[in-house]
């Protein structure tokens, strides 16, 4: 009788139809059904893995189009989209991975997928924190937050931080590194029920509904009167803008997402740069794998504040592959509440 992995088993997979221009529909994705063997190909140093959990981020929109510097690796039309997700290995030709290791990193929106360089996936011991987690606040997500709050924006207590789209994956974890370090933090997001999240869930001292402001510099102005000494920045265009007038001197901008410029053809433009050289402002874009390094320290620091309660996280989860698209898409009219993830199979 054959093994099971030397059968070709039935692969759901979402795939892209072809490069996107403006805001991503669902209809730019498409469920179909491929096949795959759940063993490694001999000679291979892959792995084979069970997608659980995906995880969906803002800048997979700009994989969906085609590169044009060379930055971001386009996906290919007609074939599986990729990004972070939580998997089992089921088989493994890599001598750091065997048969049933938990692993994050890049995967295919695809039920299994067949990993051919490895070794960027990172081994998930600690399991007594949902596995979810790993798309969020112990992955990508929070890395991105731990070293671009930390390291780019070199918080003392005391000062004056706002973030923006701050109930998403990363702000919610800005805004409480931010209050850990004692400092005053003022939220953005894009609905009454966010802006209660933010205070309430999320300890922040102050948060508005940035679509309930018709003058961005005003708003800011009245939370802020003394001025902006960290600015995590999500958004672009508008409030980014509005924040250049009110930064302190020697202010940090810590350039982490511009999710309102991701689906414009022509980028909107930035008018008030003239208050990076009056503040002395310094403003830096940075990304999450600058400080891949240093992820056994994000381990160490936030594991105990989440099993402490000093740290919480909120997921917008949705159930099944086929649903993924509809998730991601949701990301750009804010409809996710939290980190969206989409569950493929709970084993």
């Amino acid at each position: 009788m054959a093994e099971r992995g030397d059968i070709e088993v039935s692969n759901k997979q979402i795939i892209l139809r072809d490069y996107v221009t403006g805001a991503p529909k669902e209809s730019d994705m498409a469920a179909r059904s491929g096949t795959i063997r759940l063993k490694v190909p001999d000679g291979s140093s892959g792995v084979v893995v069970k997608n659980l959990y995906l995880s969906c981020d803002p800048y997979l929109r700009l994989l969906m189009q085609k590169s044009e510097d060379g930055y971001f690796q386009s996906f290919t039309p007609d074939s599986p989209i990729a990004g972070y997700g939580v998997a089992r290995v089921l088989d493994s030709g890599h001598p750091n991975f065997k048969k049933g290791d938990l692993v994050w990193g890049t995967t295919g929106w695809e039920e299994y997928s067949l990993i051919s360089q490895p070794e960027a996936l990172i081994k998930i011991q600690n399991t007594d924190v949902p596995l979810s987690y790993y798309t969020g606040i112990l992955g990508m997500p929070g890395l991105t937050a731990y070293g671009g709050f930390y390291d780019v924006c070199s918080p003392k207590k005391g000062e004056f931080v706002f973030v923006s789209a701050a109930s998403g994956a990363v702000g919610q974890l800005v805004g409480q590194f931010a209050k850990l370090s004692g400092c005053y933090v003022v939220g953005s997001a894009g609905s009454k029920e966010k802006v209660d999240l933010l205070k309430n869930k999320f300890g922040f001292d102050e948060a508005f509904n940035y679509k309930e402001e018709p003058d961005l510099v005003a708003a800011l102005k009245r939370y802020f009167p003394d001025g902006i000494d960290i600015y995590f920045e999500n958004v672009g265009g508008k409030m980014l803008d509005a924040v250049l007038v009110n930064m302190r001197l020697h202010g940090r901008i810590s350039v982490c997402g511009l999710i309102s410029q991701y689906n414009l053809n022509q980028p909107e433009g930035i008018h008030n740069l003239i208050y990076l050289i009056t503040k002395r402002v310094r403003m830096q874009g940075f990304s999450a794998f600058d400080y891949i390094n240093i992820y056994p320290k994000l381990l160490e620091t936030v594991l105990p504040q989440i099993k402490e309660g000093k740290i919480v996280y909120v997921e917008d989860i949705v159930e099944g592959l086929e649903n993924g698209p509809a998730a991601l898409v949701g990301l750009f009219s804010g409809r996710n509440v939290g980190k969206q993830v989409v569950v493929v199979s709970h084993e």
